[in-house]
């Protein structure tokens, strides 16, 4: 069961927050933030990662692609 992870360049506006708290899952690759590993072993950190993202840009979708961050 994998969860996918990806951070929509349109919204990104390159903070470094995701990288900064988690940079084994983000890395900034120019003006944008990139999942390192787009699709991940479930981890609750990527929905807390996501959820701080000040441009909401980071989405993760579950195994059913169902999207479960960000949260409300």
């Amino acid at each position: 069961m994998t969860w996918t992870v990806s951070v929509s360049p349109d919204r990104c506006m390159a903070s470094g927050l995701c990288a900064g708290t988690r940079p084994d899952a983000f890395a900034l690759e120019g003006s944008t933030a990139e999942p390192v590993e787009p699709h991940p072993q479930p981890d609750d950190d990527l929905l807390d990662v996501a959820d701080s993202c000040p441009a909401l840009a980071i989405t993760v979708l579950d195994e059913d692609d169902n999207e479960i961050g960000p949260r409300p």
